[in-house]
């Protein structure tokens, strides 16, 4: 499997974040997208991900525009933006229930309980998402990277902010596991992280203006 962006360009209003965007992901590589705020990183893994289109280029699953093998990669995918797509109302273990039936494996209440205390949160595990910390609602979100054992492409925005160090150390576990497994990834962070993967790629959006 691969994911290839071909000549991929985006613009926001009248400014182009960036163009010319080529490179291409296979099994078992992880991709870091680096650039400073305002240089369009979360903007690409949006392209990427099929959650927005590009103002040039294509995205590449297989060699194939992802639009028209829409149904196959949304499969293969797993997308975690920036925000944490937990819903306040619902209980951390519902939530997961949710998400992952939503992405067509349905588990039950124990798996999802099992998730919770492989990242720490086996003790509020029922209560609102609402009265959780920043960091506690992230490793909620994070925690269907426990639970998924079948697709192939994971792609993260930020997954390691608000993270204590123990939490960081069992994501990149996780994400060392999937990489053997020959997944792919592709991800944003703002720390030093080390990874095994069968290639280690980066590539740099640069820019100037923060935001």
């Amino acid at each position: 499997m691969t994911l290839q962006a071909y000549q991929l360009a985006c613009t926001r209003g009248e400014r182009n974040l960036f163009t010319d965007v080529h490179f291409e992901v296979k099994a078992g590589d992880a991709l870091r997208i680096a650039g400073t705020n305002g240089s369009g990183k979360t903007s690409l893994l949006r392209l990427l991900s099929g959650l927005a289109f590009p103002a040039e280029g294509e995205v590449r699953w297989n060699g194939e525009n992802v639009r028209n093998v829409r149904e196959e990669f949304c499969s293969q995918l797993i997308y975690l933006g920036h925000a944490n797509g937990v819903k306040d109302d619902l209980a951390a273990w519902e939530n997961l229930v949710v998400a992952a039936t939503l992405s067509g494996y349905p588990i039950s209440r124990e798996q999802a309980w099992q998730a919770l205390e492989l990242v720490g949160l086996g003790e509020v595990g029922n209560l609102p998402t609402r009265s959780l910390s920043q960091g506690q609602r992230k490793r909620v979100a994070l925690a269907r990277l426990w639970l998924d054992t079948t697709t192939r492409l994971w792609i993260l925005d930020e997954p390691f902010t608000a993270l204590d160090k123990g939490a960081v150390d069992e994501l990149c576990g996780t994400l060392n596991s999937h990489l053997a497994d020959g997944g792919m990834l592709v991800y944003t962070t703002h720390q030093e992280i080390t990874l095994s993967a069968g290639r280690m790629l980066q590539l740099d959006l640069g820019g100037e203006t923060a935001c």
